[in-house]
């Protein structure tokens, strides 16, 4: 008899598997990180602690603004010559990275240990997997997962981040692999698979505190992730292999995360490992949290 699946956990993810990215330094609400062959300063509110060098002696390539209470800010360069756009690489995959007028950089390095753990079930399992990727952003996830060998089906509310994932998929020199690239709202999206019936083996989703579909929906995580579990639960196939689900920016703790999503895989036994993702800080016993992350694995 099949039952709720077993919580492992806490334990924290070390996305420390980049020759490209490094966190240089972090402290007093700062960080200074190489990408690439730039380097970049940041705010990031989980860095608590002091810094292992004064902010003020940082030398970054571009530093970051913001502008009010929310993400949008502006990027100062340092240098006259700085390009916007360049390319980094993580293992098999190639992808250009862009500064953002929200922070970002087309990239959100701490999930290489979900592509690594992805690459790694999918390589194994012996049989063709259908993935679905959820809030897919620039398409690492479903570029490893298409690497492995997994038909992956990539969905975002922005076809400029699916744009960027295919221009990705290019550099890489996988743009052949099957990867169905769809801007579309994640909820109504997964309403039509239900009623569809179509059934995906892994399921992987990194939905945002708040978000906007292509038509101006709504989404609000605390209201609508419940719903989106539901109907993830309901879309998985009669041989499920995994399901990760990553949260960031929110009042809520890993344990809270992990058993909302034991509730919605009632019956499929397996385990769910829960903890948080962290970056670890070169030469500096430091890591910085980044993320909380729930991951079932059959």
């Amino acid at each position: 008899m099949t039952k709720k699946p077993d919580i492992v956990g806490p334990i924290l993810l070390e996305a420390d598997d980049w020759k490209d990215y490094a966190l240089l330094d972090s402290g007093h609400g700062r960080k200074l990180e190489k990408f690439g062959n730039q380097t970049t300063e940041r705010p990031d509110p989980q860095a608590f602690w002091s810094p292992k060098n004064p902010i003020e002696s940082w030398k970054a390539d571009a530093q970051f603004a913001a502008s009010g209470d929310d993400e949008r800010g502006n990027w100062q360069k340092n240098r006259p010559d700085l390009a916007d756009e360049w390319q980094m690489r993580w293992q098999n995959l190639a992808f250009t990275v862009r500064r953002t007028p929200f922070r970002h950089l087309g990239v959100f390095q701490e999930h290489s240990v979900h592509w690594r753990h992805a690459m790694d079930q999918i390589s194994n399992a012996g049989r063709p997997i259908r993935l679905l990727n959820l809030f897919g952003y620039t398409g690492m996830m479903s570029l490893a997962a298409a690497s492995a060998g997994a038909q992956v089906t990539h969905l975002d509310a922005s076809p400029k981040s699916n744009g960027f994932g295919k221009a990705n998929a290019e550099l890489s020199g996988i743009g052949d692999l099957p990867i169905r690239w769809i801007a579309d709202d994640a909820l109504k999206f997964m309403r039509r698979e239900v009623r569809r019936e179509n059934t995906y083996d892994a399921i992987v989703l990194d939905p945002p505190k708040f978000g906007r579909g292509p038509k101006n929906e709504t989404w609000r995580l605390e209201e609508n992730l419940p719903e989106l579990l539901e109907l993830c639960r309901q879309c998985l196939s009669d041989q499920p292999l995994f399901m990760i689900t990553t949260v960031y920016a929110v009042r809520l703790s890993y344990l809270a995360l992990a058993q909302t999503v034991r509730d919605h895989l009632e019956g499929l036994g397996g385990t769910i490992t829960a903890g948080e993702m962290v970056i670890p800080e070169k030469d500096r016993d430091v890591q910085l949290p980044t993320a909380i992350f729930a991951r079932w694995d059959a």
